[in-house]
């Protein structure tokens, strides 16, 4: 085992983002929102961007509007390089109707 597998795992340290699921139309596959602030160089002023990820959710338990966590993974398909790890917070279906 080399340092770095003692240290970080056997697989090393992944990526991890938090997001909301904007789409769950396909099977085993959701489109997650990542909102993250950058500030402008120029001006000073924060932004805030957003990046969409293709992530893998094996049960087809996200349902849009609900908060999750992905994690970085092997390349699944030609788009999908995440996985859901976690749903934090489900989506209030109140609102939504």
């Amino acid at each position: 085992m080399t340092e770095k597998q003692k240290h970080t795992g056997e697989r090393g340290l992944r990526k991890w983002r938090e997001g909301v699921v904007v789409s769950n139309k396909m099977t085993k596959t959701v489109i997650v929102a990542v909102v993250r602030q950058v500030k402008h160089e120029a001006y000073g002023k924060y932004i805030r961007k957003t990046s969409t990820h293709f992530a893998h959710d094996e049960k087809n338990e996200c349902q849009i509007g609900d908060r999750v966590r992905i994690v970085e993974t092997r390349p699944m398909s030609k788009n999908k390089r995440w996985k859901v790890e976690a749903v934090l917070a489900k989506a209030d279906v109140a609102a939504a109707v």
